[in-house]
Formats: C-alpha cells, sequence, structure tokens
C-alpha cells in the first residue's frame, strides 16, 4: 500500500473519532458518509450505523473513564478508511478535502522525495520543511 495512503487514513481516523464528541459530529458523518454513498453505496447503510454506535460507544467510554476507547475505536475506523482507499484510490483527493474542512489543523502532508549528489568537498543540506544553520 501506498505509505502517502495509510498516513492519510490514519489522519482521517483520528479526525473522525475526535469529532464525534463535539458539535461537528453532524456534518463530519454526512462527510463520511457521503465517501461510501460515492465508493461502495451497497454499504453505506451499514457505515451509517457503524459511524453512530462508535459515537454512542465513545460517549459511553467517556462516561466511564475509559481512556483507551478512543485509540481502539480510531484504529477501528483508520483500518476501514484504508481499505476503502485501497479499493477505491479516486476517493482519496475528497477524503483530504473533507478532512480539511472539518479539521483545517489536521496534518495533511504529501509524502516529498528528495535527491542529491554530492562531490569533493560539497556538502548537501535537505529538508522537508524549515532548516535551521548555526555559524561556528
Amino acid at each position: 500500500m501506498d505509505p502517502e495512503l495509510a498516513v492519510l487514513a490514519g489522519t482521517a481516523g483520528t479526525t473522525l473519532i475526535g469529532l464525534l464528541t463535539t458539535e461537528t459530529w453532524q456534518q463530519a458523518r454526512n462527510g463520511f458518509c457521503s465517501l461510501w454513498r460515492r465508493a461502495q453505496p451497497e454499504r453505506l447503510e451499514a457505515i451509517s450505523a457503524e459511524l453512530d454506535t462508535t459515537r454512542s460507544d465513545l460517549l459511553a467510554a467517556q462516561a466511564n473513564g475509559d481512556p483507551d476507547a478512543r485509540d481502539e475505536l480510531g484504529a477501528e475506523w483508520q483500518g476501514r478508511i484504508r481499505r476503502l482507499l485501497v479499493a477505491h484510490p479516486e476517493e482519496t483527493e475528497a477524503l483530504r478535502e473533507l478532512i480539511g474542512e472539518l479539521d483545517p489543523s489536521a496534518s495533511l502532508a504529501r509524502s516529498v522525495n528528495q535527491q542529491a549528489t554530492a562531490s569533493g568537498d560539497s556538502r548537501i543540506y535537505q529538508a522537508g520543511s524549515n532548516q535551521t544553520f548555526v555559524q561556528r
């Protein structure tokens, strides 16, 4: 599997679980259901019910002080989303947009491939983000 899809599925699962107990819950539910409606319409009813069950489970876990439930439920949804993307990679960009709408602060970094060749006494400095140099 493409590592970028795995990261996207992980971010999507975390974002979804994080929104289940917020005011944005219904918007998140509708957005994820729309992904399944396009890609696997025969699974829409089941996914819709699973989202509702997951929300109920998370609310109950929070009320009972179960700190592990959030991570467990997130992993379940990460797997569902990953399988959806593997079967329907055309939904990748739609999922990326949905996450951006639901949680603009979510990290949706794309993979970067850097190559360099040094010769002689040259040095190469590469970074996927900010880079700081300190003169000595």
